[in-house]
């Protein structure tokens, strides 16, 4: 039983020492982080923005389904049934926002990477290849020459 746990526990330390387990951990942190910096923006600049038409925050944008759009000054509740498109509006334009720059900053450039190192391997091995077929026409004229050296064969 014990050479099954240890087997266990083995598996479970390859599977965390994996490239891929390491990087998904790294990418979470930094997408965290990276989602503080959005919401501030979005907050901070797009709310401002949005607020020289209406108003300041986006939050405050709703609509009433039913009843009275008015908040009960006892309780600080909405007496009506409320729609918080602007909540959603702010959250989509925060989830577009990181998908940009995501996407420019990070994935863009790194494809554009990937395309310029799998061109240069390709070259790479199309230089190696241009070796190869070098080396045997010279081994091939050489053979040409031996042949004619030694004349007719007899």
């Amino acid at each position: 039983m014990s050479e099954k746990k240890v087997g266990l526990l083995e598996g479970f330390k390859a599977f965390l020492t994996r490239g891929n387990v390491i990087d998904l951990a790294v990418a979470v942190v930094i997408g965290a982080a990276f989602t503080n910096v959005v919401n501030a923006v979005v907050k901070g600049v797009i709310n401002p923005l949005v607020g020289a038409f209406g108003t300041q925050d986006l939050e405050k944008y709703r609509s009433c389904l039913q009843g009275p759009c008015a908040v009960d000054p006892e309780t600080g509740k909405a007496l009506g049934i409320e729609i918080l498109w602007g909540a959603v509006l702010s959250s989509v334009l925060s989830f577009v926002i990181t998908g940009a720059v995501v996407y420019f900053l990070m994935v863009l450039p790194m494809a554009k990477y990937l395309a310029r190192r799998a061109a240069a391997q390709a070259a790479k091995e199309g230089v190696q290849e241009t070796l190869e077929v070098s080396e045997l026409e010279v081994l091939k004229e050489i053979r040409d020459a031996l042949v004619a050296q030694r004349g007719p064969a007899a």
